[in-house]
């Protein structure tokens, strides 16, 4: 059952290899409090299990992501004939926090970004590039280690991304990335190639292609580095990418776009991000209030 739960996610449903990993052990600890079996099972014990994970101290991000899951195991056990009815329909959306993302104002980001200096290593002029595309274009981690280097066009300062859900779409990016990235390809990536390298555009010390992770580490250093600034990996770059572009004016769809969003309702947080700093603006210069 687990093992046809599991290619129904990876290739039906196409989700990505975190999400299949989070699934399948959502289904174990399920599995584990009913016992093994599924047959006849009800709304009622499905609303045991979440409760007894919230009186465990689950938050409530990881009890939505469960519910998602069940809702999504009974129906896939229910057109397999392994249930007679589906129990998840009756289950209720459990809704996970909005909190307020942390993000960096742009005086800290052009300390952040600030660009390495001539005879820089190939490491540290990947590092430029990586940091300068995170923020210019707000692209998630996986989406730009996944980039091959026919993915840039160089002319129309554009990046071809294959995001959530196999979805393409083109992200612009400015001046400054186009730099980086031409010093990178120029100086460093030649210097880091091997045989097995590809067409990866960004390349880890050994020559393969640059992994998640690697850029997760390397962005929390880097602002560590500069004094006052908030520790945060590349998902915060993509939040403070966001932000500022709808400070400066941009309309809510067009950020959708620019993040890959699949709904509007995942870019709305932003506004709150900048309604909160406009909050903190009238409370500090308005003497009323």
């Amino acid at each position: 059952m687990l093992a046809a739960f599991e290619r129904h996610l990876r290739f039906e449903r196409d989700l990505s290899a975190h999400t299949v990993r989070a699934y399948l052990g959502d289904v174990r600890a399920l599995l584990e409090f009913l016992g093994g079996r599924i047959e006849g099972l009800e709304v009622g014990r499905l609303r045991e299990w979440l409760a007894e994970m919230h009186g465990a101290g689950a938050s409530r991000a990881t009890l939505a992501r469960r519910t998602a899951c069940v809702r999504t195991f009974t129906a896939f056990c229910h057109r397999n004939g392994w249930l007679s009815h589906d129990p998840g329909l009756l289950l209720g959306s459990a809704k996970a926090g909005r909190e307020l993302p942390a993000v960096l104002d742009q005086e800290q980001v052009r300390e952040v970004l600030d660009p390495v200096g001539a005879g820089a290593e190939p490491k540290e002029l990947r590092d430029q590039a990586v940091l300068e595309l995170l923020y210019a274009t707000g692209v998630r981690v996986s989406e730009l280690c996944g980039l091959d280097v026919d993915d840039v066009d160089r002319d129309r300062r554009v990046l071809r991304v294959l995001g959530k859900g196999r979805k393409e779409r083109s992200v612009p990016f400015g001046v400054p990335a186009l730099r980086a990235l031409d010093r990178w390809c120029v100086h460093g990536r030649p210097l880091l190639m091997r045989e097995g390298s590809g067409a990866a555009l960004f390349l880890g010390v050994r020559g393969g292609r640059l992994d998640p992770g690697t850029v997760r580490r390397m962005v929390h250093a880097r602002l560590r580095e500069v004094e006052g600034v908030p520790d945060m990996g590349p998902h915060g770059l993509r939040h403070t990418a966001a932000t500022h572009l709808l400070e400066g004016g941009a309309d809510l769809r067009s950020v959708q776009e620019l993040l890959g969003h699949a709904s509007l309702n995942s870019t709305q947080i932003y506004t709150h991000v900048s309604i909160e700093r406009l909050r903190a603006a009238y409370r500090q210069a308005h003497p009323r209030a």
